[in-house]
């Protein structure tokens, strides 16, 4: 009877402490859900807001300028007048007139083959040619006082023209004793000396205008299309540390075969620092833009859909895609997409998410 009256009792108290645990639950969530309710009515009322990080980045302010691309292209300095002068006769050199470096003018003597021979030749001939103009001379006066037979009078003039034209032939094939000086300009090279053996299509002298220059270059096939005479090009002289804006003053029809490549050139003004073979860059330009909106190309970013550029809009990171058109010396062409006065993040792109926050 003790036993069942105790197991009673503890079933009694454990029955009221799980109600009174039931209770205090409600009453529990009951408190929480006040006390959130409390809590957003709070924040409501005094803008609490989470803190967040803004990224740096750099940006550009895009604008509208013109743009020229270029296609670069390795030519060489060349003399439009450069001249390797040969003897037009055989022979040995018995004078050397002119110097290394020294300027000469057109149709100047640069130096003497031996002519004794044909010297004495022209002396012999002299004397016969002046006998005969003196008996035509005389034969002629007394001709024209109707003395002597007119067969005479021709045979004295015959005998003096056949003397002058061999005089002139013979002074002729003198002047191809003397060698000279095809153009006017300096003597850059000189192989001849006196005693020297010389003889026709070996030459021994060159002669160059240096005040008559052009760069030449030899451009791909690819570019026939794209590149003519007139064209805006800037030449480069890299070892002369000059530059020049001219134009394109001939460029060939012509494609060679070998190369597949045709010939330009470029006429260029006279300077003293400049010199036949120098190394030169061609800059042509194939394309102008005079308003064409650019950025730098590190600001270009690809995805599957194509480029696009990073904008910032009202201190957000905005994703614009964007057409690319030229890229030349770090700059891309951006056909459509942007506008002038847009600022395009061009460092701090890494990690960087559109709707992200920036700080400039």
């Amino acid at each position: 009877m003790k036993k069942i009256l105790i197991v009673s009792v503890v079933l009694f108290l454990a029955a009221c402490g799980s109600k009174d645990k039931k209770a205090e639950l409600v009453k529990l969530k009951k408190d929480q859900a006040d006390l959130s309710t409390k809590i957003a009515k709070l924040e409501a009322e005094i803008g609490d807001k989470k803190e967040v990080t803004a990224k740096d980045v750099n940006v550009y302010t895009v604008t509208s300028s013109e743009f020229k691309n270029y296609i670069e292209i390795q030519g060489k300095v060349d003399a439009e007048q450069s001249v390797q002068v040969s003897p037009q006769a055989m022979g040995v050199i018995t004078h050397v007139f002119v110097n290394i470096g020294q300027r000469v003018s057109k149709g100047q003597v640069l130096a003497q083959i031996d002519d004794a021979v044909l010297r004495q030749n022209i002396a012999q001939l002299q004397a016969n040619l002046d006998l005969a103009s003196n008996l035509y001379s005389r034969q002629k006066n007394l001709w024209d006082q109707k003395i002597g037979t007119e067969v005479q009078f021709l045979n004295a003039k015959t005998q003096k023209e056949s003397l002058e034209k061999q005089m002139a032939a013979l002074k002729q094939q003198a002047s191809m004793y003397k060698i000279k000086a095809p153009i006017s300009g300096t003597v850059d090279q000189l192989d001849y000396k006196v005693g020297q053996a010389v003889q026709p299509g070996i030459p021994g002298i060159r002669v160059v205008n240096s005040a008559d220059l052009k760069a030449k270059a030899m451009v791909s096939e690819t570019y026939a299309g794209r590149i003519n005479q007139g064209d805006e090009v800037l030449v480069v002289l890299p070892d002369a540390q000059d530059s020049i804006k001219t134009k394109i003053s001939f460029a060939s029809k012509t494609i060679d075969q070998m190369s597949r490549s045709f010939n330009v050139e470029v006429k260029l003004p006279s300077r003293s620092n400049l010199r036949p073979n120098m190394i030169s860059i061609l800059k042509i330009v194939d394309y102008t833009n005079s308003k064409a909106t650019t950025v730098p190309i590190k600001a270009i970013q690809k995805s599957e859909k194509g480029d696009y550029l990073m904008l910032v809009v009202n201190g957000k990171a905005k994703k614009v895609e964007v057409k690319v058109g030229n890229i030349y010396n770090g700059n891309a062409e951006i056909l459509s997409g942007i506008s002038a006065g847009d600022q395009v993040i061009i460092y701090g792109l890494n990690g960087l998410s559109e709707g992200d926050t920036v700080k400039l």
